[in-house]
Order: C-alpha cells, then sequence, then structure tokens
C-alpha cells in the first residue's frame, strides 16, 4: 500500500487516510468471503468440509462439484487476505496513535516552552490585587484578585518603593486614565483604570498590597 511520504526524512508515515483504505479494503473481502458461502449455501449448504463424494465413493451428482471446489479455494485464500489485512489495519492503527500522540506532546512541549519564555520576559511585579468590591473602578477596569502589577500609571517594578508610589498616582490621577500592567495566569494584560468617586470607600474600590521581593 502506498503511504504519505514526510518531507523531513522521506520516511513513510501512516495517515488516517490510509487506516481507512485498508478497512475498505477489509469490508471488500468481508463481502466477497460472504458471497462464497452464499454459493456453498446454494449448493445443498455443503459448508467448507461436507464430503463431496456419496457413500460408495462417486463424485456427488446433486451439486455443483466446480462451483463448490472453487468457491472454497476462493473463502481459503481470501480468509488469509483476511488475516493479513487485519494484522495491516492493527499496525497502522499503532503507527497513526504514536505519531498523534508524539505530535500532541510535542505541542504541550512547545506551548510550556513559550509560556516559559513569556514568564522569563515579565518583569516582576511589586504589588497584587487582594480584592476587587463589584460595581467599582476596579471592577470596572477589570481587575481580578490576584493580578500581580508591574505597572501602575508612572510606577514600575524598577521604581517602586512602597504602595504610597501608588497612592500618590491615584490621587493626582482623580477622573483620569491610568495604564495599569498586571500579570493574570503566566500572560501579561494591559487594563485602563480611572481613579473617581464613587459609592464605596476611595478611588479605585480594591484592596492592593505590596510584594516582598
Amino acid at each position: 500500500m502506498k503511504m504519505t511520504e514526510e518531507n523531513n526524512n522521506n520516511k513513510p508515515t501512516v495517515t488516517a487516510e490510509d487506516v481507512q483504505r485498508l478497512i475498505k479494503k477489509k469490508d471488500e473481502i468481508e463481502e466477497q468471503i460472504k458471497a462464497y458461502y452464499d454459493v456453498l449455501e446454494d449448493q445443498g449448504d455443503v459448508g467448507m468440509h461436507a464430503p463431496l463424494v456419496d457413500v460408495e465413493g462417486y463424485p456427488r451428482a446433486d451439486v455443483d462439484l466446480f462451483q463448490i471446489r472453487t468457491a472454497r479455494h476462493s473463502i481459503s485464500c481470501l480468509q488469509n487476505d483476511h488475516k493479513a489485512i487485519m494484522v495491516e489495519i492493527e499496525e497502522a492503527l499503532h503507527k497513526l496513535h504514536a505519531r498523534e500522540r508524539a505530535k500532541r506532546e510535542q505541542d504541550q512541549a512547545e506551548a510550556q516552552m513559550e509560556t516559559v519564555g513569556q514568564e522569563a520576559s515579565l518583569p516582576a511585579p511589586f504589588a497584587r490585587i487582594d480584592g476587587v468590591t463589584h460595581g467599582s473602578p476596579a471592577y470596572q477596569a477589570g481587575l481580578h484578585i490576584g493580578d500581580e502589577v508591574i505597572v501602575f500609571g508612572s510606577v514600575n517594578t524598577n521604581n517602586f518603593q512602597n504602595l504610597q508610589n501608588i497612592a500618590s498616582v491615584v490621587q493626582h490621577s482623580e477622573g483620569k486614565s491610568v495604564s495599569i500592567a498586571v500579570i493574570r495566569d503566566g500572560q501579561k494584560v494591559s487594563l485602563s483604570l480611572t481613579p473617581q468617586r464613587w459609592s464605596g470607600r476611595g478611588l479605585l474600590g480594591c484592596n492592593i498590597v505590596a510584594l516582598h521581593r
């Protein structure tokens, strides 16, 4: 059977289409076997082993000996072909599953490497969102509990000293949009937060804690 070839090493590899072709071939063999068994049934249901001579040892005259011998021989050959094709299908499925498993493992490894690379390229967070009140400016901006802050307006990892730095940005930015960047689930997320008066306390409606480095 012709297999698809990989461009990288020119070794044949099994595809899902190859397996489907093998299964189709198996089905065709099974149909042929059934057709020959139907011939034997039409000849008095002699099957594969009923004797073709009478009690006196003469060829039976009540059946078509040529048809029976041809059908039996064909069934024997087709059964061997069927065994061989079943082995081919089993091997092809094994190779196909192994290739798909290797592909999944490769994709997972590449995704993990990409995530590690992204995490390595992100600056260290200096604060974490410890609480967000529903309906607050922080909530409206999309901040989540657990977000780790790497940028808050003019404050970043390099110049952060304490939470007073963030408080100063908030006080001087009431009613103005402040750019914020956080790390969420290993990914950088950029947000826009507008400190303003609302029904709750403060201008943000969230609790921020410093991360000790």
